[in-house]
């Protein structure tokens, strides 16, 4: 059975610049958006899986493509979403498109928190 998703208009293409980060929250969820090289923008949940710290305030390591969480310095590979420290976890990752020079995120209607813990992404 396949879910609705509802799509948000984020934020201009032209204010988020390759190598940024971006924090929204839409509906319940908290997302946060990367900006990777060659135009891919990413959208996963924005608390880390362990402990629920936003990962906006982490370490943004725009070379490697890797995000450090600081609460206990969990990391993640941003162009999959997949833990690297721990390796066990990971974000959810939500659906993105770019519309007329604006990036949209889409949000499952289904009425739940789109959020992994730690336990649960394995």
């Amino acid at each position: 059975m396949s879910v609705d998703v509802e799509w948000h208009d984020v934020v201009a293409l032209a204010e988020f610049w390759e190598g940024e980060l971006y924090e929204a929250q839409l509906g319940g969820d908290h997302v946060l958006l990367v900006h990777l090289p060659s135009a891919l923008i990413k959208a996963y949940q924005g608390l880390c899986p362990h402990q629920e710290v936003l990962l906006a305030d982490g370490e943004w390591n725009e070379d490697a493509g890797t995000l450090m969480c600081s609460g206990h310095s969990w990391e993640f590979d941003m162009r999959t979403g997949q833990g690297l420290n721990p390796s066990g976890c990971r974000l959810y990752e939500f659906p993105v498109r770019v519309e007329d020079e604006r990036v949209l995120v889409g949000v499952p209607a289904d009425g739940q928190r789109h959020y992994l813990r730690a336990n649960e992404s394995e």
